[in-house]
């Protein structure tokens, strides 16, 4: 079995317990939405996205000589990488967001912990542990994103600029996942498939977490309830 393939097996049951998180369910399920839920989402989004290109640069600094031959790749992941988290911004404000406010304020606990996790894998761990990373945002954007995006667009009447992020990652992540495979493929050390192994699962526990954190549509529908029957309250 190839590397990539047993990285999929070993990372399989971690896989469903990102996707059973309730807000996932019930947008894909059951068509449960709203705009509180996907502008959170957008913003912890941006909280993690921001920082992809400074940790694949800081992944590609600490890689060991033997692994110079990672080099290109992953100047081309931090090519391609570049300004998604603008994208996002931009994306906030097409929903009428505030987007300045998402630049400057602060992630939720759950996106801190698992940014700090992806620095302290390269830096502690093993660099290459990043990629489990890799597999788990790219991979869960190819089975989510686009399919998500169609089922949050209609019922909230968005236009398509609201989707820049969850589209083009669709798209974009269908081609970066063949070209993971082939990387992945290239990984022949058992130490350093056991630390990518390793990582993919923790971030699939941690991505997951993120999801777990998002206020679900149901929840934030009944608050934006409460607060317009308090304001009818005070100006009676």
């Amino acid at each position: 079995m190839s590397f990539h393939n047993r990285l999929l097996n070993d990372t399989a049951h971690a896989r469903l317990g990102l996707l059973a998180a309730p807000i996932i369910q019930g947008v894909l399920l059951r068509g449960e939405v709203s705009l509180a839920s996907y502008i959170a989402f957008l913003t912890e989004a941006y909280h993690h996205v921001k920082h992809t290109v400074p940790l694949l640069r800081a992944a590609k600094a600490a890689l060991p000589a033997h692994h110079a031959w990672l080099n290109d790749a992953m100047d081309e992941y931090i090519e391609e990488e570049v300004g998604h988290d603008e994208w996002i911004l931009n994306d906030i404000r097409a929903c009428g967001g505030d987007a300045e406010a998402v630049r400057h304020g602060q992630p939720s606990h759950a996106t801190e912990v698992m940014v700090a996790y992806a620095y302290d894998t390269i830096a502690r761990r093993n660099p290459l542990g990043f990629f489990g990373m890799v597999h788990v945002l790219e991979g869960t954007s190819v089975a989510l994103a686009l399919q998500a995006a169609d089922a949050i667009q209609k019922p909230l009447g968005l236009p398509d600029s609201a989707f820049s992020y969850l589209r083009s990652h669709g798209t974009l992540d269908q081609e970066h996942t063949a070209h993971f495979a082939l990387l992945m493929d290239q990984i022949e050390d058992p130490a350093d498939q056991a630390d990518i192994v390793h990582a993919a699962r923790a971030f699939f526990k941690l991505y997951g977490d993120v999801f777990r954190g998002l206020p679900l549509p149901q929840a934030a529908a009944g608050a934006a309830t409460k607060t317009a029957q308090h304001a009818q309250g005070v100006l009676a």
